[in-house]
C-alpha cells in the first residue's frame, strides 16, 4: 500500500495532508525519513512514526477509555466535553464510536471502535452482554432493596419489569450490580425503582473484560487479542 494511503487509512488527514507530511520528513519507518508519498509497503506488522510519535498500523481500532466524569459520548455535545477530546486526533479522524454510552457523571470503562460489525455486535441488546456497575448510592443498602432488583423492578414505560443480572451489598450505601440490557439510564431507574437513590455510578466491567487498575481516569489504550477473549468470555446463560 502507498505510504500516503496508509497514513490516510490510519486517521492522519486527507491524501493531499498525508502527502505533505511525508514530502516534508515527518514520516519515518526504521529510523529512516520517508519522502516518497508512493512508496509500496506492505501492512503487515508496519509500525511508523508521524513527528517522532509511534504508531502501529491497525486495519481496524478496538479500544478501551477510562471514562471520567463530565465527559459525554457524543460528537455533538451538548453541555460537556466530548469523550473524543480525551483521544489523539488520528483516532478520531478515523471515526472511533463509543460501543454503547455512559451519561456525563457515569464513570468507567468505555469501549470505541471504528469497526461497524464489531459495534453492532456488541451494543445489540441481543447478546446480553453483562456490564457490571459500582453504585454508590444515598440511602443504606437492605435485602429488601437487592432482593427486588434481583427479582426484577417496574420502570417508568416499560411493560415488564427489569431484573438485575447479578447484585451484592458491597458497602453500607454501595452495591455492584450486574445487568445485560441497555435502557436508558437504566441502572439509576432501576435503582429508584427500589426505593433509592444513585449517587454516583462506574462502569467496571462488559462482557469478561474489567477495566485495568492501571488504566487512570481520562487515559486510553488499545484492545489486543487477550483482552478481545476476555470481552467475549462471559457466562453462555445470558447469550
Amino acid at each position: 500500500m502507498h505510504i500516503e494511503r496508509i497514513l490516510h487509512s490510519q486517521g492522519f488527514g486527507s491524501r493531499k495532508v498525508c502527502r505533505a507530511l511525508i514530502r516534508a520528513g515527518r514520516v519515518t519507518i526504521s529510523g529512516q525519513i520517508q519522502d516518497n508519498p508512493f512508496a509500496d509497503l506492505p501492512t503487515a506488522d508496519l509500525v511508523f512514526t508521524v513527528d517522532r510519535e509511534t504508531w502501529r498500523f491497525r486495519d481496524k481500532a478496538y479500544l478501551m477509555l477510562h471514562k471520567p466524569s463530565g465527559y459525554e459520548c457524543s460528537r455533538q455535545p451538548q453541555f460537556h466535553a466530548p469523550v473524543f477530546a480525551l483521544l489523539p486526533e488520528p483516532l478520531v479522524n478515523r471515526g472511533v464510536q463509543p460501543i454503547g454510552r455512559l451519561d456525563q457523571d457515569t464513570t468507567g470503562l468505555l469501549l470505541l471502535s471504528d469497526d461497524g460489525q464489531f459495534i453492532h455486535v456488541w451494543s445489540s441488546g441481543r447478546k446480553r452482554v453483562p456490564k457490571i456497575y459500582e453504585v454508590a448510592v444515598r440511602h443504606p443498602v437492605n435485602e429488601t432493596m437487592t432482593e427486588a432488583l434481583l427479582a426484577g423492578v417496574q420502570l417508568h414505560d416499560d411493560p415488564e419489569p427489569v431484573a438485575a443480572a447479578a447484585c451484592e451489598r458491597t458497602g453500607e450505601r454501595s452495591l455492584k450490580l450486574t445487568i445485560t440490557e441497555g435502557k436508558y439510564h437504566q441502572v439509576k431507574r432501576m435503582v429508584a425503582a427500589a426505593g433509592n437513590r444513585v449517587e454516583s455510578l462506574h462502569r467496571s466491567g462488559i462482557g469478561g473484560l474489567m477495566l485495568p487498575d492501571d488504566l487512570a481516569p481520562g487515559q486510553w489504550r488499545w484492545l489486543d487479542d487477550g483482552d478481545l477473549a476476555r470481552l467475549a468470555d462471559f457466562d453462555t446463560t445470558t447469550d
